[in-house]
């Protein structure tokens, strides 16, 4: 997914600076790393709101449209206010097509309703990472990654090894880890629990 949004260079910095920028309507922010060195920007706030309600804003490579000059960067960072629907300032790091990059990308969970586990057994289905990171170069980058559970049984749990992930695409993981992404519970009550529970528990007590 292309996604681009306009900024404007600016010089003023501190406080003092950033709070009179908003009170213009514009969020102040920062494009760093590469070659270049910082540059400090604004970018209209409600441009810059409505991208954020994006959720692969947060994940692909994007196009920062500088006064006319075009560079390609990630969201590293946003601030918000702690209780209105304010942004208070953006960072950005700039990508290098050949070098590859680090980013977290969220996870799209299909199929759970006709994995076995859940349809056949009853259980329910526990997402325990709504995210990943990955390591790729930035025309790979993928805005999500599905995790499929059609084959995902009851008591079993599908781990960061099993993804099916693009090509060019590496999950980040620390040695010797394999992090659980997604398991099926078991319901207590449900008809496995029945078929466990010991003869003498259904037996009713014998009178004193």
């Amino acid at each position: 997914m292309q996604l681009e949004f306009n900024a404007a260079k600016r010089d003023g910095q501190g406080t003092g600076a950033s709070r009179r920028l908003r009170r213009t309507g514009r969020v102040p922010a920062i494009i760093y790393g590469g070659a270049g060195a910082p540059q400090q920007i604004d970018i209209d706030h409600n441009e810059l709101f409505q991208l954020l309600r994006k959720e692969a804003f947060y994940s692909s490579v994007l196009t920062a449209n500088v006064d006319g000059a075009k560079e390609s960067c990630i969201l590293r960072d946003v601030q918000r206010h702690p209780y209105r629907q304010v942004i208070l300032h953006a960072d950005f790091q700039r990508v290098d097509a050949t070098h590859k990059l680090h980013q977290k990308v969220p996870l799209h969970f299909v199929n759970a309703d006709i994995a076995p586990g859940a349809k056949l057994g009853g259980g329910i289905v526990q997402h325990v990472m709504t995210d990943i990171e990955v390591r790729c170069l930035a025309k790979d980058l993928p805005s999500f990654i599905e995790v499929d559970l059609k084959d995902l049984a009851l008591g079993h749990s599908l781990h960061v090894s099993q993804l099916a992930l693009p090509a060019g695409v590496e999950a980040i993981m620390h040695k010797g880890e394999d992090p659980v992404v997604a398991t099926i519970l078991t319901v207590r009550g449900s008809e496995a629990d029945a078929e466990e529970t010991p003869a003498a528990e259904a037996t009713p007590a014998a009178k004193k």
